[in-house]
């Protein structure tokens, strides 16, 4: 995993820091080490422990932390935190513990400030290059990722001259790369932030490609029809407004990738109106648990093979 979250709660003169008790959530299990992190994961995490001071003194106030670590493939990494009730010393940190580029905080409501260090991490992800603040969305497994996006290319197949639109498209990697194959593309995502980062590489590019700051579930229908859609919704799956608009304009193919089987299922089952399953994949991304990424191809079916309603 290139991103992982600990857990640090004070307690009188007591810290611990780690992650929750499987069969008692309340506990806190002190953990110096996580396999599952990539090296300089826990480099950085080693270093934290042993330069946060009596009881983590150098890292901001607050009775319990969410310590989120995420490290680019070049080995920097940056700290974001949950739960701050002021600021505590991140300079001092920054100096001492080698890797960590920048801390940040993120509030209740999820926005984020820069505490210290470079703004953003810069990480190169394929041919694209990224810069990342402390709330920014990328898959956590490097290798699977990887096998998840050459298998939607290949789910794609030729776009060139097609009508292409990438809903929930994030940093619009793979509206990109879509648009560099020369389809006619168009990327929804209401994140106004990676929005600007796409369209910033898109310009750079000169990969013809419109990028939307949009909720998909208000643009979508605006943008139908098209050869193809591309979906890649959170975990809790696309809206009643997105299922409604690709009834009523149905795109030739549908590719759907998931987070989560339960909110697929459900989906699934409101497109079978107008769409059949061509291809099911699913790729391990979070090995030893009960998560799974879904790769779904639904292609259109005939006139007279759509339920009647």
């Amino acid at each position: 995993r290139n991103r992982v979250t600990f857990v640090l709660r004070r307690s009188g003169d007591c810290v611990s820091a780690g992650f929750h008790a499987a069969q008692t959530p309340g506990e806190i299990v002190d953990v110096d080490h996580c396999p599952l992190g990539e090296p300089a994961i826990n480099r950085v995490w080693a270093g934290l422990r042993a330069a946060w001071g009596r009881n983590a003194e150098h890292l901001p106030p607050g009775s319990e932390l969410r310590l989120s670590l995420r490290a680019t493939g070049d080995g920097a990494v940056g700290l974001a935190v949950e739960g701050a009730q002021g600021y505590g010393e991140p300079g001092k940190l920054l100096s001492e513990v080698g890797g960590l580029e920048v801390i940040w905080s993120l509030d209740r409501d999820g926005m984020i400030e820069w505490y210290s260090g470079e703004p953003v991490l810069t990480e190169q992800w394929g041919q694209h290059q990224l810069e990342l603040a402390g709330d920014a969305f990328v898959q956590v497994n490097r290798t699977v990722a990887a096998e998840l996006e050459a298998c939607v290319h290949e789910r794609c197949g030729d776009v060139a001259g097609r009508r292409v639109i990438d809903a929930y498209c994030g940093f619009g990697l793979r509206a990109l790369e879509l648009a560099w194959k020369g389809a006619r593309l168009v990327g929804i995502d209401s994140d106004r932030h990676v929005i600007a980062v796409a369209r910033g590489a898109a310009a750079e590019s000169g990969a013809p490609a419109r990028f939307l700051a949009q909720r998909v579930e208000r643009a979508l229908a605006r943008e139908l029809p098209a050869d193809l859609v591309l979906l890649n919704p959170p975990r809790r799956g696309v809206a009643r407004e997105v299922v409604e608009a690709l009834i009523r304009k149905p795109p030739a193919r549908v590719i759907y990738v998931s987070c989560d089987p339960a909110t697929l299922a459900r989906d699934l089952k409101a497109l079978a109106e107008r769409f059949r399953v061509a291809a099911c994949e699913a790729f391990d991304m979070f090995p030893q648990t009960a998560h799974v990424e879904t790769v779904v191809t639904l292609s259109r079916l005939p006139v007279f093979l759509c339920s009647s309603g």
